[in-house]
């Protein structure tokens, strides 16, 4: 079953329920993934439903961090509940000592201990974590602690 088609399903079921947060937070997946659907003329491969519901992610976190900063934290919270649903159709987490160990082996093999070419050991790290998902900040503030 596509990512597509099991956000339908969830949806239905959302609005049987009655459940107005998750109904509003599946909407803006599938609006997201219809939008791609569009953009591109074709349907999107699991890369890029990926890449989607990240950059969802990403939105909902710095949402809730503004609205912290604006002292609205009942939107804030709203919006981490949402930044819940949407890691729900993600693949698992990669976990700590996973990064890590990604991490020192892409030290390793690239043989870099310089911060400057940084960018070259967070390539080989995310590449051995392929198919999970990583908070890119959160890894690159681990390579950088280990290079510097």
């Amino acid at each position: 079953m596509s990512l597509l088609e099991r956000v339908q399903k969830d949806m239905v079921s959302a609005m049987k329920a009655k459940e107005e947060l998750r109904l509003n937070a599946i909407r803006m997946i599938k609006a997201a993934l219809l939008k791609h659907k569009a953009d591109t003329m074709q349907e999107a491969d699991e890369a890029a439903e990926m890449k989607i519901l990240s950059s969802l992610i990403k939105q909902r976190r710095e949402s809730a961090d503004m609205f912290r900063k604006g002292g609205r934290e009942d939107q804030a919270l709203k919006e981490e509940a949402e930044l819940k649903l949407i890691e729900g159709y993600m693949p698992a987490a990669a976990g700590e000592e996973e990064i890590e160990r990604a991490i020192e082996a892409a030290m390793a093999e690239t043989g870099i201990t310089s911060l400057k070419q940084m960018g070259v050991v967070m390539k080989a790290a995310q590449a051995k974590l392929a198919g999970k998902r990583v908070d890119g900040k959160a890894m690159s503030e681990k390579v950088r602690s280990k290079l510097s």
